[in-house]
């Protein structure tokens, strides 16, 4: 078999965390042996009698899988007979969890970010998933989400005081409800207008999109 096959089916049986992986070749001839040695240089073999034992790593921490297979090629084109095992391999560490904070709490960082005489604002809500859509709308139905983001999610409005939009305080209370619900996602604030005065209106427009929201 040749020796970028072998490879093939070594990586292949390796579990899909794999970060680096220690492998021997042994080739019977020796000057098959040096020739081998020196298309392996990349990957610094070491030698030890009529093995050459090497080493790849996934993520940058060695040379790479397919600088392995492109060697291993151009081994097999010079008609070299050898055998390719796996000596060891690691698993990659687990990745840690990103603690997201709670809506409620990017609520009210969004809030604090405000300038203090702020009068109404768009907000938008994205969701990790549609899975949460149906479910996002009916706890958040007192701040009349609507969709169109885009992205899987609403636009709502809020106001300190006279206009068009749900209470700042509502606007908390519906995103801690996700937060209990254990549905994801992130809050941000996209427009803000201070010391508005409607005059004979509930409030400002905003065109996004070409589209009044």
């Amino acid at each position: 078999m040749a020796l970028v096959d072998q490879w093939n089916s070594i990586e292949s049986g390796l579990d899909p965390r794999w970060s680096d992986a220690r492998l021997m070749l042994t080739v019977g001839d020796d000057a098959a042996r040096d020739r081998a040695a020196a298309l392996l240089a990349p990957a610094g073999p070491g030698r030890s009698g009529r093995t050459l034992r090497f080493y790849t790593a996934r993520g940058g921490a060695g040379v790479g899988p397919e600088a392995i297979r492109t060697m291993l090629r151009r081994i097999d084109a010079e008609r070299i007979d050898g055998t390719l095992e796996l000596v060891s391999s690691d698993e990659a560490p687990p990745v840690a969890a990103i603690a997201r904070p709670s809506l409620a709490a990017e609520w009210d960082a969004a809030r604090a970010a405000l300038p203090t005489d702020w009068s109404e604002v768009l907000c938008e809500l994205e969701l990790t998933s549609t899975d949460h859509l149906e479910r996002a709308a009916l706890l958040l139905a007192p701040l009349n989400p609507v969709q169109g983001t885009g992205r899987p999610g609403f636009r709502f409005r809020c106001a300190s005081g006279q206009g068009y939009g749900a209470s700042a305080g509502m606007v908390r209370r519906c995103l801690a409800r996700l937060d209990e619900a254990g549905i994801p996602g992130e809050v941000r604030v996209v427009r803000a207008l201070s010391d508005t005065h409607p005059a004979a209106t509930q409030g400002p427009v905003w065109y996004v999109g070409g589209k009044t929201v």
